[in-house]
């Protein structure tokens, strides 16, 4: 009994506490510690991929199908902004050096309130050269841009096309006559079609 009442004065003598209280704080500091450090990642852990759980919700059972890229052909930039994610049944497009892409499955980035929901629907060339995100920046025009800022473009284009479906071009001004003349007859097809449907 020597040993323990020896040991009890001695945490009262260095540190001014009762001994309940030096372990209550000891224990509250043990619980503080071991909740901070479950919030990062251990060194071994660090290089490993991240481990997705199962969804067990009903809610994620049925995820929509990824639709097929429309190939829109040649269109002008007024065509392009109805492309910008105001309408839920189109797709989202985004030019870049006057080649159309549809980033549809990047619709958290590029969708409504995404972080680059702003490039959605234009041609963003400049504003990628100059990894700016003002609106007067927002265009395709590429004068004034030095080498390392073309470099910086050239860049964004090899991700787009690595990641996302080409699906038009742009084209100055009005639109081609053959374009208003095959969505003429599509026009006519979908009318047709209605038709024939039966009521």
């Amino acid at each position: 009994m020597g040993f323990y009442s020896t040991v009890m004065d001695e945490i009262t003598w260095y540190t001014g506490l009762s001994p309940t209280a030096f372990f209550t704080i000891a224990a509250m500091m043990l619980v503080v510690y071991k909740t901070i450090s479950g919030m990062f990642v251990s060194p071994e852990d660090y290089n490993k991929p991240p481990v997705i759980s199962a969804r067990t919700s009903s809610r994620f059972d049925h995820t929509e199908p990824q639709r097929e890229p429309v190939q829109l052909g040649e269109i002008t930039e007024q065509e392009l902004r109805q492309y910008n994610g105001s309408d839920p049944a189109k797709p989202l497009l985004i030019a870049i050096k006057g080649q159309i892409y549809d980033v549809s499955s990047g619709r958290n980035f590029y969708g409504p309130g995404g972080a680059y929901a702003m490039f959605t629907g234009k041609e963003c060339s400049r504003a990628l050269a100059l990894l700016s995100f003002k609106p007067d920046d927002i265009n395709g025009n590429l004068e004034g841009l030095d080498e390392s800022e073309l470099a910086i473009l050239e860049d964004w284009e090899y991700k787009f096309i690595e990641k996302y479906p080409k699906v038009g071009q742009l084209v100055p001004g009005q639109r081609s006559l053959q374009n208003e003349h095959n969505e003429q007859v599509q026009n006519n097809l979908n009318l047709d079609e209605a038709k024939e449907e039966p009521k």
